[in-house]
């Protein structure tokens, strides 16, 4: 069963190929449409190919560009007064002949709306009436018979996601554009969460001076309850941490005593983030250095505060 799997999945993924390979320069005519459009964008199909128009319209909604999807048995019967001249419309259709698609093509003819076809037949009706035709022909489906919508519909949906990708770069989408389209969910949480949101700060973030022995480090450390705390210099500079694993360290070479400098156990230098840089950024961080506590600093190196990984599982970025 693996092995059929992995030959039917390989059988798409070759099918976007081919089908990348029919796409010539003209395409940045179709993505010029969509990037310049001061209405909405339209998207619509029937059946497996409405559903992959259903979500080519999300993709864009999410990334900067308004758009929804107008099903076209719908259309027909009344729901046509969601198209206004300042749309662009973006239709899928395998066969690019299916009748309740092509009952719409008047309408959006005689407003004269620009109409994009992704399509596998470049000689369908919808081809023909279309301002630009993106050929998403493949040479058979997946299935067994030819007949179920499967590598046709993965091929319209990677030519959809790549016309998102494009306008969004034009427009210069960024991250934080992002954000604002995706405020709930885990998604939000990450865009949306800085480490000022999460760090332990004020009496709670756990500092020792540079002056200061190992007994006073623990007791610090074990008071904010965070197995950790940062080393400061007298002039309140980060130049250290201790963390459990420093002490563990300390213990396993045999050191008795408790007097002794933090100088001589702390890590010198630790990784360090800005409160108003984002939480995620900092989980990034602290997984690419496997670490636990991430002290942060204000711009003159002053620790304001400490991140915790437990703070970032529990507020959800993980």
């Amino acid at each position: 069963m693996k092995t059929i799997i992995q030959k039917e999945m390989l059988s798409s993924s070759e099918a976007i190929k081919k089908a990348s390979a029919k796409i010539t320069k003209d395409i940045e005519k179709a993505i010029s449409f969509i990037f310049k459009c001061k209405g909405k964008l339209v998207t619509t199909g029937m059946g497996k190919s409405g559903i992959i128009a259903r979500k080519v319209s999300a993709t864009f909604a999410s990334t900067g560009t308004t758009s929804i999807y107008l099903h076209p048995a719908e259309g027909i019967h009344g729901d046509l007064g969601m198209l206004q001249k300042s749309d662009v419309v973006l239709a899928f259709s395998q066969s690019g002949n299916t009748q309740e698609l092509v009952s719409i093509i008047p309408f959006i003819k005689f407003h004269k709306i620009p109409l994009i076809s992704i399509t596998g037949n470049t000689e369908s009706i919808l081809a023909k009436n279309s301002d630009y035709v993106i050929d998403s022909s493949i040479e058979k489906d997946i299935e067994p018979f030819g007949l179920v919508p499967t590598a046709s519909t993965t091929v319209q949906l990677a030519i959809g996601d790549a016309l998102a990708v494009s306008v969004l770069t034009q427009k210069g989408f960024k991250i934080d554009d992002f954000a604002q389209y995706h405020p709930g969910g885990v998604i939000g949480k990450k865009l949306l969460l800085k480490i000022s949101d999460l760090m332990h700060k004020g009496r709670q973030n756990p500092t020792t001076k540079d002056s200061s022995d190992m007994q006073e480090a623990i007791i610090e450390m074990t008071s904010k309850g965070l197995g950790c705390t940062n080393i400061v210099s007298q002039d309140n500079k980060l130049i250290g941490i201790i963390t459990d694993g420093d002490l563990r360290r300390f213990l396993s070479q045999g050191n008795i005593s408790l007097k002794v400098s933090v100088l001589s156990v702390m890590t010198v230098n630790p990784k360090r983030m800005h409160p108003e840089e984002l939480a995620v950024e900092a989980l990034n961080l602290m997984e690419k250095y496997k670490i636990t506590m991430l002290p942060i600093v204000n711009e003159k190196d002053e620790p304001v505060g400490l991140l915790h990984m437990h703070d970032l599982i529990k507020s959800g970025v993980v």
